[in-house]
């Protein structure tokens, strides 16, 4: 998240370098469902699009295919 936030990088990079580095780690694999069913991920990104933790949860929405994301405004 520091290259883009502090050094100016574009969010299209830190997205697909993020997205790599959760494939990496099998994310899916090494988190237990039940571990983070009812869970909020907070972030203090003002939008969505911009946020880590969406990326999470979505990487994991599409690996487990039943989840629901809801964001909190």
């Amino acid at each position: 998240m520091d290259a883009y936030k502090k050094k100016g990088g574009d969010w299209a990079g830190y997205e697909r370098a993020f997205l790599a580095l959760m494939k990496a780690r099998q994310i899916e694999a090494n988190t237990a469902k039940q571990d983070i069913a009812d869970a909020c991920l907070l972030c203090s990104e003002h939008e969505p699009h911009h946020c880590h933790r969406r990326l999470v949860a979505e990487y994991l929405q599409r690996h487990w295919g039943d989840m629901e994301i809801i964001h909190l405004q």
